[in-house]
C-alpha cells in the first residue's frame, strides 16, 4: 500500500506540476517590462516552486562532455565498461596519450544516483582514468533477475575490479565503504590479482558503534520486523520490476530531509526570494542542488535489510563476525592495499571516528601504508564536494594514489 499510495498521490499531482510550470513560464515571460513587475514575479516564483515540488525517478545526466588535462581541453565519452542487471560499470573515457591511474568511485546505493558524484568524478577526471559504479533503480528491474543482497553487492564490486584489470585503485564514498573494505579483504584472501593498489575510504560507517549519529540510533531504535514491516513496499504492476520488494527512494529522501528540516525549508525560502528577486544565478545553484537530491531511486529490500542488520544494528564487521558467501571476512589479509581514510568534521550522518575504525581493522599492513584525514569546517557532503575537497581533500587523495601506483 506504501507505494501505491505514493503513487497515486505522484498521478495527481503530476498534471498540477505541469499547469505551474507552464504558467510560470507564460506568465513570467508576458509580464516582463510591464507594471507591477515584481508582483509578476512573485507570482511566477510560486508557481515555478510547485512545478518543481516533485521526485523524479530517472537518472540525471552526468554532463561531463570535456575536462582540462594539461593545457588543452579533452572530450569525455561515456562508455560502457560492464552491465549486470543490477549496475552499470561506466568508464568516462578520455583520448589522452599519457596513462593515468585508473579509479573505480564506488558510489552510493542509499537512494540517490550515481550523478550524486558528479562534482567528484570532474575533479578526478583531469589527473585519472575515472570508472564509477551507476547502480540501477531497483524498480527496473525484473523479478526474473534475482535478488541483490549484501553479498551481491559485494560480488558486483569484485567483478567491476576485475573488468578494469590489476593495478587499480578504488575509493568508496558514504555507504559503501563497508563493502568497499570488505572486497579488498576478500580479493587479498584469495590473492586476486585485481585486488586494488589503493583504497580510500571516506564518510563511511565502519564502526557505527564510534560516535552515534542520529541515523545510528535509528537504525538501532527499531527490531527489523519493524523496517520490514513499515519501510519495505512493492513495486507497482506499471514498472518493469513489478511485484519486486523495495527500500522506496522516496522513503529515504524523507528519512533524510527529516533529519534536516529547516535547513531544507531555509533553502526554498531563500529559492522563492531569488526567484522574486530575479537573481537567476543564486536560484540555479539551489535549484541544480535539489534536481540531484529529488532524483531517487529504489534499493532492493534484502540489500537494504542486510545493510540494516549488518552494518548498523550487529556492527558485523568491526565486531570480525562478517561473512560473505558463508566464508568468514579478515581484513587483516590485506598486506599490499595502502588505506587512506577521510572524514568531516561536522558530518552528522557519518561521525567522526567511524571510518577511521578501518585502520584497526586493517592490522596487517604496515604504518607507512596507512593515511588519515579529518577535514575540519566540513560535513558530510563537503568531504566529496566543494571548495574544501577541491582544494584540500583532493590533494591528499592524488597523492596517495601516486604513492601507491
Amino acid at each position: 500500500m506504501l507505494y501505491a499510495a505514493y503513487q497515486a498521490h505522484s498521478d495527481i499531482m503530476g498534471p498540477v506540476r505541469a499547469l505551474a510550470g507552464i504558467a510560470a513560464h507564460s506568465i513570467g515571460n508576458f509580464g516582463i517590462g510591464m507594471p507591477g513587475h515584481g508582483t509578476v514575479r512573485n507570482l511566477t516564483a510560486a508557481y515555478e516552486l510547485i512545478a518543481r515540488a516533485g521526485l523524479s525517478h530517472k537518472r540525471p545526466p552526468f554532463n561531463i562532455s570535456y575536462v582540462t588535462a594539461g593545457n588543452r581541453d579533452v572530450e569525455v565519452r561515456e562508455e560502457v565498461a560492464h552491465v549486470t542487471p543490477f549496475a552499470t560499470l561506466l568508464h568516462f573515457k578520455k583520448d589522452i596519450e599519457v596513462e593515468q591511474p585508473r579509479v573505480l568511485l564506488v558510489a552510493p546505493l542509499s537512494g540517490h544516483f550515481a550523478t550524486l558524484l558528479r562534482s567528484t568524478v570532474r575533479t578526478m577526471l583531469p589527473e585519472h582514468d575515472v570508472y564509477i559504479t551507476d547502480w540501477h533503480n531497483a524498480r527496473d528491474v525484473a523479478l526474473t533477475q534475482g535478488q541483490f543482497g549484501f553479498d551481491e553487492y559485494i560480488e558486483h564490486l569484485i567483478r567491476f575490479l576485475e573488468a578494469i584489470g590489476p593495478g587499480a585503485h578504488v575509493m568508496a564514498v558514504c555507504q559503501p565503504c563497508v563493502a568497499v573494505l570488505v572486497a579488498a579483504a576478500v580479493m587479498a584472501q584469495t590473492n586476486n590479482a585485481a585486488q586494488p593498489r589503493s583504497m580510500t575510504l571516506m564518510a563511511g560507517p565502519i564502526d557505527t558503534r564510534v560516535n552515534p549519529t542520529k541515523v545510528n540510533a535509528l537504525a538501532n531504535s527499531k527490531p527489523m520486523s519493524w523496517f520490514e514491516q513499515n519501510l519495505i513496499a512493492t513495486v507497482p504492476m506499471r514498472y518493469p520490476g513489478a511485484f519486486r520488494r523495495v527500500y522506496p527512494g522516496f522513503v529515504q529522501l524523507a528519512a533524510f530531509m527529516s533529519m534536516n528540516v529547516e535547513r531544507h525549508m531555509k533553502a526554498h525560502r531563500e529559492l522563492y526570494d531569488n526567484l522574486a528577486k530575479g537573481e537567476l544565478e543564486k536560484a540555479q545553484v539551489t535549484k541544480a542542488f535539489y534536481d540531484e537530491y529529488f532524483a531517487v531511486l529504489d534499493l532492493t529490500a534484502e540489500f537494504y535489510l542486510e545493510t540494516v542488520r549488518l552494518v548498523f544494528q550487529e556492527c558485523a564487521l568491526p565486531l570480525g563476525k562478517l561473512q560473505w558467501q558463508g566464508e568468514p571476512v579478515e581484513p587483516r589479509a590485506i598486506k599490499r592495499t595502502m588505506l587512506l581514510t577521510v572524514e568531516g568534521e561536522r558530518d552528522d550522518i557519518c561521525a567522526v571516528g567511524q571510518t577511521a575504525a578501518a585502520h584497526d581493522l586493517c592490522t596487517g599492513l604496515r604504518p607507512y601504508l596507512k593515511r588519515h584525514h579529518m577535514q575540519a569546517g566540513v560535513g558530510h557532503y563537503g568531504v566529496f564536494s566543494g571548495n574544501r575537497w577541491n582544494n584540500q581533500i583532493y590533494p591528499l587523495l592524488k597523492n596517495v594514489i601516486l604513492a601507491s601506483e
